[in-house]
């Protein structure tokens, strides 16, 4: 069965954390149950955005004008974190960010190439919310537990993955590297695996997929305008094109001359050798681990054989891994609770569903997640964001404490409220919060000052001013605490 500690772990790493009410939704139920919940998402309608401006829900902030995620980036970022905060379906939008780290893309290229409006829509359109392709992000929800190989393919043609990448200038006389490097070295089976001829090769294999205006995106602030993956026949390189490694299932390594106008599977020969490879199978396994798993261990060999295996079994498809890795012992196992750092999105979400949202709005947290060090859409490399002990500095840290201050004394009145039935005693106070928040167990000499924060200028039972007070106070200690950045 799965108790409520353990409900609350399979929320926070399969989502943003648990509510009250999924505790008592799960905590009698079977572990298969919290997984399905997690893992078969698609049998729960995507309305979140609907929500949107309802009172609610977390507000949101337009500005001047009115709130347009689909043009506006700084509303895009606002929408994600509407989404984390609210979505029913939590580990659609856990993947959407683990493949935004992995697919790192960033707006300001983008915008710097196209314009803010388009820069906008290539990285956050929501499909059929205006002309154009769905946005880089959409892709990564719509893919997220689909195949790998479908989702790569998807990615090489993304508008926002070829202006990142340089492909629009992949032309016949002369290929473009970038996108060929960073397919084997970053998106598939990493460094080692491949030469620099192969980088040429790729290059070669990928020349002519490029980008296309419509509807006169020279207007760079014109909505209903959009660009569009577009291969171009005339600027692909017909010939062979040899690697080191095998393509085909045969053992072939070359991948044939075809008439141009065919030309295009080229790259999804070369992307099906990629995903299906045995490497790569590996890599995205360990990565797993550090996502799902821990970040204060080396991922376990079995581990790491085992989801490979999934992953090979199941044609690349993702739902089989993930789902086995919900129900494996490494999840499942106690000890490895609280083993990985939360990403800055992850901590303000899961605080923001913790200590209370009423009257306020997701934007006042976009500064203080750039200060932690991360800007949703905007990854500092094709590497990602620096994960682990990577989030953590003085000036991170101290951007958490502020972020915990903000919050507590935003909602002190609701916390208050919530807490009054335990304001007979200390330990009574301390209990609910602690239930509430969630933060990892705590040593007894913080624990000590803790309470004697709560002991001190105050009378028990609380009077309502000294509730009001210690609510937001305690609040305030718990998600700054250090206890409170593990997941």
């Amino acid at each position: 069965m799965a108790d409520s500690e353990l409900v609350a772990h399979l929320m926070r790493r399969g989502g943003f954390g648990a509510t009250p009410a999924d505790v008592a939704r799960f905590e009698a139920a079977p572990v298969s149950a919290v997984v399905d919940y997690l893992v078969d998402y698609d049998r729960v309608p995507d309305d979140v955005d609907s929500k949107i401006g309802q009172s609610a829900y977390v507000g949101v902030t337009a500005g001047a004008g009115a709130f347009s995620p689909d043009t506006n980036i700084e509303h895009a970022r606002q929408r994600w974190l509407f989404r984390m905060v609210h979505s029913q379906r939590p580990l659609q939008e856990k993947m959407a960010l683990f493949w935004h780290n992995h697919f790192a893309t960033a707006y300001s290229k983008i915008a710097g190439a196209v314009g803010s409006v388009h820069g906008t829509k290539m990285m956050a359109l929501t499909r059929g919310a205006l002309p154009g392709p769905p946005g880089q992000i959409e892709l990564l929800r719509e893919y997220a537990l689909d195949s790998f190989q479908t989702l790569l393919f998807e990615i090489a043609r993304d508008p926002a993955m070829v202006v990142w990448l340089d492909g629009r200038t992949n032309f016949r006389a002369r290929p473009q590297e970038n996108f060929a490097r960073e397919i084997m070295e970053l998106f598939t089976w990493g460094v080692g695996n491949y030469t620099e001829q192969d980088v040429y090769a790729a290059a070669r294999v990928f020349t002519g997929w490029n980008l296309s205006a419509r509807q006169g995106p020279a207007n760079n602030n014109d909505p209903g305008a959009y660009y569009q993956f577009f291969y171009n026949p005339n600027q692909h390189d017909a010939s062979a094109k040899r690697f080191s490694f095998q393509i085909y299932p045969g053992g072939d390594k070359t991948i044939p001359a075809r008439p141009a106008a065919d030309g295009l599977r080229d790259g999804m020969d070369l992307i099906a050798a990629l995903a299906g490879h045995p490497e790569t199978a590996k890599r995205l396994a360990r990565k797993l681990w550090g996502f799902f798993i821990s970040e204060m261990e080396s991922p376990d060999p079995r581990f790491v054989d085992a989801v490979a295996g999934a992953y090979l079994a199941n044609d690349t498809r993702m739902k089989p891994v993930i789902r086995y890795i919900f129900g494996s012992p490494w999840m499942l196992d106690a000890a490895r609770r609280w083993t990985r750092y939360a990403w800055p999105a992850e901590y303000v979400a899961r605080a923001i569903r913790e200590v209370g949202w009423t009257g306020l709005s997701v934007d006042s947290a976009r500064t203080p997640l750039t200060n932690m060090g991360q800007t949703l859409f905007e990854p500092p490399d094709v590497a990602g964001w620096s994960l682990g002990t990577g989030w953590i500095s003085t000036g991170a840290m101290l951007a958490r404490m502020n972020w915990a201050a903000t919050l507590a004394s935003n909602q002190r009145f609701n916390l208050s409220r919530a807490a009054a039935a335990a304001r007979r005693t200390p330990d009574d106070f301390m209990g609910f919060f602690l239930g509430r928040l969630t933060p990892a167990p705590i040593d007894s000499v913080p624990y000590d000052a803790l309470m004697a924060y709560l002991a001190g200028g105050a009378s028990w039972p609380a009077s309502d001013a000294d509730l009001v007070a210690k609510s937001a106070g305690l609040a305030k200690l718990l998600v700054g605490s250090s206890e409170y950045q593990f997941i």
